[in-house]
């Protein structure tokens, strides 16, 4: 070998980090390379926070799902006290044997249990000083963490951490110059901020219900949350005298509205190249609701005319979340329905207009629809 060859004799271990893939093939190449060093660390996991509702929720991790104990889970954090208790002292928690947990009654340590992980160290994760989440390493064996295997995890728990920041940070821009688009229109059709999130909620129901039998993932059930309320992005094309007509639109009227879901596409392609954001994982998520969301199964939708499975299941479910907020919230020109009244329409709807398997996964948890809809109130219309 020569010796300018010597200069590139060594290969980057982490170099498959600089690659297109998703965040949790990157989660997976890493614990490989932890494991040639740390066999016994056997599951890496990253639980995100969601601070408006307190809860903890599963975003992504290292293992198949048949080893997998946590998948479309998510739980309040203070029906976690060890966990709660991370944040407040505001460091890891080491936990050599997970059998002192042996009594707890809480569903996430039951689960642990379960898989037969027997010890974890718990990281916190901040951004710009404010708690997103938790990186957990768990391990099959008792007692196998050191201190100087602790200060070797420590690096990679912190380039872990870079990772889901930079991912975050990147859907929030996606999001943020979204809503300021549709902001320069001067709210012209523009739902409340309580809607919003109401309609991320309801779509989160439904794809956690729906994640087994149509192999969604964590990370696509997060991006479903996210980008599920900007699905009427394109009306910001859409000229004042059509979009804020108070009567019926005839056709030629109608024709116009319809164009709006291209349009979404349209914008968004737009700002995820200025934006240099095509990388970003699922991102297609937001371009299908965007585009899709006003298809309907039998066919009668539109632009496309997609039919049932035709359909990508983001836009089923979001089509569902959204028809079901428009149904049982009060505007100027009407009156919310009842939960009943939008569920027995929701009912006849399904199978022709909206996607059966989403009506029923919504309809199955009325009690947390109503804790949503507490949660988010809209203020008193005057």
């Amino acid at each position: 070998m020569s010796q300018k060859e010597d200069l590139f004799a060594h290969q980057d271990t982490l170099a498959q980090l600089h690659e297109d893939i998703p965040l949790s093939d990157k989660l997976s190449f890493i614990h490989q390379i932890i494991l040639q060093d740390f066999p016994f660390i056997n599951r890496l996991a990253i639980a995100l926070f969601d601070e408006k509702t307190d809860m903890l929720k599963t975003y992504t991790h290292s293992t198949d799902d048949t080893d997998n104990p946590m998948t479309a889970y998510e739980a309040p954090l203070n029906a976690a006290p060890s966990l709660r208790d991370i944040i407040e002292q505001r460091c890891p928690r080491l936990v050599q044997d997970l059998n002192i947990f042996i009594q707890g009654t809480h569903e996430h340590t039951q689960r642990i249990a379960t898989k037969g992980y027997k010890s974890s160290y718990t990281m916190p994760l901040y951004q710009n000083g404010a708690f997103i989440g938790f990186l957990f390493f768990n391990s099959l064996q008792e007692h196998p963490f050191t201190p100087a295997i602790l200060r070797q995890i420590d690096i990679y728990g912190h380039l872990i951490a870079l990772m889901v920041i930079n991912e975050l940070t990147a859907i929030r821009t996606l999001i943020a110059a979204v809503q300021a688009a549709r902001s320069m229109t001067h709210y012209r059709d523009i739902e409340t901020g309580k809607h919003i999130d109401r309609t991320a909620h309801y779509a989160r129901l439904i794809a956690r219900e729906l994640a087994q039998d149509y192999n969604i993932s964590d990370e696509q059930i997060e991006h479903i949350f996210l980008f599920s309320p900007l699905h009427d992005v394109g009306k910001i094309g859409i000229p004042d005298s059509i979009l804020r007509k108070p009567g019926k639109l005839d056709d030629e009227e109608f024709d116009v509205m319809k164009t709006h879901p291209e349009k979404g596409r349209e914008i968004i392609d737009t700002i995820l190249d200025d934006f240099s954001l095509y990388a970003l994982d699922h991102v297609n998520i937001m371009r299908n609701i965007a585009e899709y969301h006003h298809e309907a199964v039998d066919g009668s939708g539109y632009p496309k005319g997609l039919k049932g499975d035709e359909i990508p299941i983001e836009a089923r479910i979001s089509a569902v979340a959204d028809v079901f907020d428009a149904l049982t919230s009060r505007r100027t020109y009407k009156m919310a329905w009842s939960n009943e009244e939008a569920f027995a329409l929701l009912r006849q709807l399904s199978n022709t207009k909206l996607d059966r398997d989403c009506v029923n996964a919504l309809l199955k948890y009325p009690d947390k629809i109503l804790e949503i809809q507490q949660h988010f109130k809209d203020d008193e219309l005057t």
